[in-house]
């Protein structure tokens, strides 16, 4: 206590303007304020600063001396003049009311710190000198000494000082401790201050609802109990030591069925997720089994282990039925979470919900991912924005202390909680201990409250422990030897709570009941209860076998009539009279209406639209998403019309495209946030949901791709082969080498080349406005749901050879390989003694050194579509010039990336015999490019030229 007091002292006596010392400071000012010279130089200077202080009334009128003013006051009373009481002040008791305040502000700012949350108690509680009343100046003479407290819920306006302190240790210190101060939002800050102090953060749950809680532990813990010592050293990620997490998404799940929620989206790792599938999605333990057992059908070409399954079912609630869905999910840490927001913002839209009323996303963390993974950074960054907010995300925190296999505490973070993370977004945090489980599900009831009053993240942080190791191969006492001393002692749980409710008076056999009828049950591969609804199908379901089975190869009619054409080219170039373009703006516009009435050739700019506007006049949405996409990087696009003369910051805005038919389809461009791997998996998410939405996303400069490489790698390339999920989504990547060094000219292509596989992608790099207008376009027409990546130029954007005529686009179609252009060449095929192949902007150049050089004798042929390979097209046009002796490979990029060393052996497979294959193309570079623009001139130079020399280096002979 003298400790304290001693806090105390330091803590007040450091201003001279402390309460304490306010009657003499008042008396100097007085004597200021009658004679300025009377007071020392330090106060008189002080007191100086003061008169410059704008009076209470707003003038600039000098304080005036106090004390006459209250005398004259005084004498009024005396004199009856008045009637006015004046009541000494209590300076002291003043004081103490302060203190309270301030005792009371420091139980909901930092009372957690204190609270019960370890059920291993491997440390003693800390000590925090604001939770005690003597750090305040308040003794053990004030304990029943009676306070106003009206300012708090706990059902009195008066309470003495032990009472109170009793209150506020019971609200915020026991097995629930809650961050909730941290938001700027008063309302939210009373909202949680009513619902914790009204039943001072403890549950008052039925004898019923206590034994269904048993229920769900005795599931939890006997599902991994069982399968133990069923399949002993079988990996599987057990949930032992975290049991209470099974109650807590137990009771989200009715909770939010019963509030309205009609659709859930979950996203975990693999810790405990064998038991989510079993015993809260219902998963038929006999399924889990033969999974085990290898017997389950392997019907993809690839596959995945058990504990990346997702799943999908229907729960029945009092509230109706509850479609839950776990998404599958590589070892990649915290990735699903993006893919879980835009997987639930996909399911709002198709239901016309934009607060996120009917659909939940539920995330699952471990402790040191949460905080360790920067994705989760990204996603947080998301989910206020128009874009991609969700309404609101309930994270839940398996936190078992350990962070992995991190031996010393020391080393697991830099901040205090691993949930710290979310308070750039102002989220609650409830910590709450596991071995408490009614606390957990108490915590989880207020979550839910919070997240649908608010529509904002929150967070439940379970404190447990892992009673085995990372996986059931582990030791973890070779590193922990200290903490699996405590849960080798440790109980269980389970076994804590069913003494609990014996002790209770709910029978001293219902525990050991529990576990013998679970038992019984997984012997027979059943469930105990199944809440599964069979054979219900939601109006908002997605029917995906139009998409299924399809083959890359199939016919797609993407072209429209002309008349079509035009109406929506005079719709999209339009700009009402009330919006004032800028004037760069409207010759875009006033050009692009030239180009819809077929006056000049279309820009890619154009075709793009027009691409967008017949998708969404013929009933499929677009959303398009990426850092500054509106625009687009390199001011091509213009989809946004900003007014320059509008006057609020948040009106003023036209997006054509959402105007060019009655009763259309949506229309969406969305500048993200600066983010690849969140946005990227986000709508990655969007159209793994929404299969008849063109859902783009646009890198910057596609560069800057590889931000993203887990999403890439770990759903966009495989998570068909994996998991039999289709998808659509369309990626453009802006790539192409003009000596803006390094990190401004390649997308990487060979990285998306050594993906592609097993059909599992489209990769294209188109070169003509037309191209894209049919590519795009057929990404919807045709029923196939394949990732599109689009390599996507950036000079010939505005470059006149890249546009097309009309024609292209009311008569023509996505042609995967382009043949020679030139006529002349083409007819005296039989001269033609070398056929030069190429895939983008490089064809334009190759075109003009023809040109310059005058090689009647050499064709070029533009491969449009890199993967999957189009062996028919390539080798028809090969067939055309049976005399060519030799090929040439010419490409951008250094020979160790692009696309050559992928495309040879498709290229030699369809050679004559006798021919010979050459690559002309930049040395193999451990960088993408150069930075030197001398360098890289030179290099372009060569790589033009040695595509009609000579063949050296590596040659390959058919």
């Amino acid at each position: 206590m003298s400790q304290t007091n001693d806090v105390y002292t330091a803590y007040s006596g450091n201003s001279y303007l402390f309460g304490g010392n306010a009657p003499y400071v008042e008396e100097m000012y007085e004597n200021y304020l009658a004679d300025p010279t009377s007071v020392p130089e330090n106060w008189r200077e002080y007191f100086d600063a003061l008169q410059h202080v704008p009076a209470v009334d707003g003038s600039d009128a000098r304080d005036v001396p106090h004390l006459p003013v209250i005398n004259a006051f005084a004498e009024r009373a005396k004199s009856g003049v008045t009637q006015t009481v004046v009541a000494s002040v209590d300076a002291e008791m003043g004081r103490k009311r302060t203190s309270v305040q301030q005792l009371i502000a420091a139980y909901r700012n930092v009372g957690q710190r204190f609270a019960d949350l370890d059920p291993l108690k491997r440390t003693e509680r800390p000590s925090i000198p604001e939770l005690d009343s003597a750090f305040y100046g308040l003794n053990s003479a004030d304990q029943e000494t009676v306070f106003d407290v009206s300012n708090t819920f706990f059902g009195k306006d008066k309470m003495s000082l032990r009472e109170l302190l009793n209150a506020l240790r019971e609200t915020y210190c026991s097995s629930i401790g809650i961050e909730f101060m941290h938001t700027t939002d008063q309302t939210q800050k009373r909202w949680w201050q009513q619902k914790l102090e009204t039943v001072r953060a403890k549950p008052a749950f039925n004898a019923d609802k206590k034994r269904h809680i048993l229920d769900r532990l005795t599931a939890a813990e006997g599902l991994e109990r069982y399968l133990h010592t069923k399949y002993v050293g079988q990996k599987r990620f057990s949930l032992e030591g975290g049991e209470s997490f099974i109650a807590s998404m137990d009771e989200l799940i009715q909770q939010a069925g019963a509030k309205g929620v009609q659709e859930i989206v979950i996203g975990m790792a693999h810790r405990g997720r064998l038991n989510v599938l079993v015993n809260t999605l219902g998963k038929m333990p006999k399924d889990l089994f033969a999974e085990f057992d290898h017997t389950a059908p392997e019907d993809l070409p690839a596959g995945d282990v058990k504990y990346h399954q997702g799943f999908s079912s229907d729960i029945s609630t009092i509230g109706g039925p509850v479609h839950l869905s776990l998404a599958f999910n590589p070892s990649h840490l915290e990735i699903v979470n993006p893919v879980v927001e835009g997987s639930v913002r996909a399911r709002m839209d198709r239901r016309g919900d934009k607060v996120g009323a009917q659909v939940l996303p539920v995330l699952v963390h471990g402790d040191s991912a949460f905080g360790g993974q920067g994705v989760n950074q990204e996603t947080l960054a998301l989910s206020e924005t128009r874009g991609y907010t969700t309404g609101g995300t309930v994270h839940i925190i398996i936190n078992n202390q350990i962070g992995f296999t991190t031996s010393d505490p020391r080393d697991l973070r830099s901040t205090l909680y691993c949930t710290d993370i979310v308070k750039m977004i102002e989220a609650p945090v409830l910590h709450v201990n596991g071995d408490d489980p009614e606390a957990v599900v108490l915590a989880t009831q207020l979550a839910l409250e919070y997240r649908l009053e608010f529509r904002k993240d929150v967070v439940i942080d379970i404190i447990c422990f892992r009673k085995l190791g990372h996986n059931e191969q582990d030791t973890p006492a070779l590193t922990q030897p200290l903490m699996y001393k405590k849960i080798a002692a440790h109980p269980g749980t389970r076994r804590l709570y069913a003494d609990k409710l014996a002790a209770q008076g709910l029978g001293d056999s219902l525990g050991d009941d529990m576990v013998k009828a679970y038992r019984a049950a997984m012997d027979e591969g059943r469930h105990t209860v199944n809440p599964v609804i069979s054979n219900f199908k939601s109006k908002y379901a997605v029917d995906w076998s139009p998409f299924l089975g399809k083959k890359w190869t199939d016919a797609a009619d993407t072209a429209i009539p002309l008349t079509e054409w035009k109406r929506l080219a005079e719709k999209l170039t339009t700009i009402p009279a009330s919006v004032n373009p800028h004037q760069l703006v409207k010759k875009v516009y006033d050009d692009r209406a030239a180009m819809g009435r077929g006056e000049v050739n279309v820009d890619w700019g154009m075709g793009e639209h027009m691409a967008f506007a017949s998708l969404v006049a013929s009933g499929y949405p677009v959303r398009l998403s990426g850092e500054d996409c509106g625009r687009g990087t390199f001011t091509h696009r213009h989809a946004v019309i900003h007014d320059q003369k509008r006057e609020k910051w948040d009106e003023g805005t036209y997006v054509p495209l959402q105007n060019v038919a009655d009763n259309q389809a949506p229309f969406v461009v969305i500048d993200s946030i600066l983010s690849e791997e969140a946005v990227l998996g986000f709508e990655y998410g969007y159209a793994g949901s929404e299969p008849n939405t063109l859902t783009i996303w646009e890198a910057q400069f596609g560069d800057f791709a590889n931000g993203a490489q887990v999403v890439i790698d770990q759903f966009i390339a495989s998570g068909e082969v994996k998991w039999g999920r289709a998808n659509g989504l369309v990626m453009m990547l802006p790539h192409g080498y003009e000596g803006q060094g390094p990190e401004h000219s390649s997308a990487r292509l060979e990285r998306f080349m050594q993906l592609a596989a097993d059909t599992n992608m489209q990769i294209v790099q188109p070169t003509t406005a037309s191209q894209i207008f049919h590519v795009l376009r057929r990404q919807m027409v045709r029923n196939l749901r394949k990732p599109l990546v689009l390599f996507t130029p950036k000079s010939l954007l505005r470059n006149k050879d890249a546009t097309s005529p009309l024609t292209e686009f009311t008569k023509g179609s996505f042609q995967t390989v382009i043949p020679e252009q030139n006529a002349e060449v083409v007819k005296n095929a039989a001269k033609v003694k070398r056929v030069i192949a190429c895939s983008g902007k490089v064809y334009y150049d190759l075109v003009k050194k023809r040109t310059e050089k005058g090689s009647d004798d050499v064709a070029i042929i533009r491969v449009e579509q890199l993967y999957p390979f189009p062996h028919k097209a390539f080798a028809a046009e090969l067939k055309k010039y049976p005399n060519a002796s030799d090929l040439v490979w010419c490409q951008d990029e250094p020979q160790n990336q692009g696309a050559w060393f992928f495309v040879q052996h498709y290229i030699h497979e369809n050679m004559l015999a006798g021919q010979k294959l050459g690559y002309s193309g930049r040395a193999a570079s451990a960088s993408p490019a150069v930075g030197y623009s001398h360098l890289h001139q030179d290099q372009q130079k060569a790589l033009i030229e040695g595509a009609f020399a000579k063949l050296k280096g590596f040659v390959l002979t058919k």
